[in-house]
């Protein structure tokens, strides 16, 4: 019986794994596409610094399964990669949260200085799309599917993979359309993408609305607005909806009632001290138009 033990980290939160396996295993993650895409700048090492480990995987079991106990997912059976992919998003997010770094659901550019957050929120109509369009207008890029903050609500690093690529077996997903049809529909050709790399805090948050049909509104977002749609942002990664596999197999709840307290106090102090506005439009041209007259309205330009 082979043991593997390793580390898949995002900064300075990591989650160990412990695995027993009938065959040897070179690593939990054969494909780390999603996760990189989902999380930013994950990677793994063999050394290890946690003295307990976070899940627990005995995959000589024959019942697949998985629940989670005292702080630690119990993982029984043989996984899908995308489904070990899906449980490595949920448990490494959560170890995010506990150590103060915080992943939105979001994309975000570096426009002249600002840095403007396209916020994913309760829906998804048009982050990426935003965010390609501010390339386009030479901003730098941030993120395309995940912008990770500080505890005060400084960026300090985002994902930088701007589609998808290939999904593992298990996150594959009939009713996203492809990002290159999309791009293809908006853009003549695709930008250059130039990452930022240093840390910065968000001056402009954009809740986009695309869908090809709207007419152009711009509205700015009471605090209600922009405390719900920013905390959707942050509870996408933990799993609460996820059905992991076949078999109503689901992802347990790894959350407890403190940490979404202080999750929330977070999500009040990100949103209390910036501008949030609902952007409406046909597509991202006339978005990003609006955008540069918000950042001019409110002294940012």
């Amino acid at each position: 019986m082979a043991i593997l033990s390793e580390e898949i980290l995002s900064g300075d939160a990591a989650v160990r794994f412990d695995v027993k396996s009938p065959g040897e295993m070179q690593h939990v993650l054969a494909d780390m596409h999603f996760v990189n895409y989902r999380l930013a700048s994950v990677s793994v090492r063999s050394e290890l610094q946690k003295s307990r480990a976070d899940v627990i995987w005995d995959r000589a079991d024959s019942r697949k399964s998985v629940r989670y106990e005292n702080g630690q997912l119990l993982m029984f059976g043989d996984w899908e990669q995308g489904e070990l992919n899906k449980i490595v998003v949920t448990m490494l997010a959560s170890r995010m949260d506990m150590a103060g770094i915080h992943p939105f659901h979001s994309s975000s550019v570096r426009f002249k200085d600002r840095t403007v957050l396209f916020l994913g929120g309760e829906n998804n109509h048009g982050k990426s799309m935003a965010q390609i369009e501010g390339c386009r207008r030479r901003a730098l890029l941030i993120s395309t599917e995940t912008t990770v903050t500080d505890d005060e609500g400084i960026v300090i690093s985002g994902s930088k993979n701007v589609y998808v690529g290939p999904r593992s077996k298990g996150t594959e997903r009939a009713d996203l359309p492809s990002q290159d049809e999309g791009v293809r529909k908006f853009f003549d050709k695709e930008p250059e993408f130039i990452p930022y790399e240093g840390k910065a805090p968000v001056d402009l948050v954009i809740m986009p609305g695309m869908d090809g049909h709207f007419d152009t509104k711009v509205t700015p977002m009471n605090a209600f607005e922009r405390e719900y749609q920013t905390y959707h942002s942050v509870m996408n990664y933990f799993g609460l909806n996820q059905l992991l596999a076949p078999g109503g197999i689901v992802m347990p709840i790894v959350d407890t009632d403190e940490l979404r307290a202080a999750r929330g106090d977070f999500v009040s102090r990100f949103a209390k001290d910036k501008p949030y506005y609902m952007v409406r439009a046909r597509d991202p041209r006339l978005l990003w138009d609006e955008v540069e007259k918000i950042l001019k309205s409110e002294g940012l330009a």
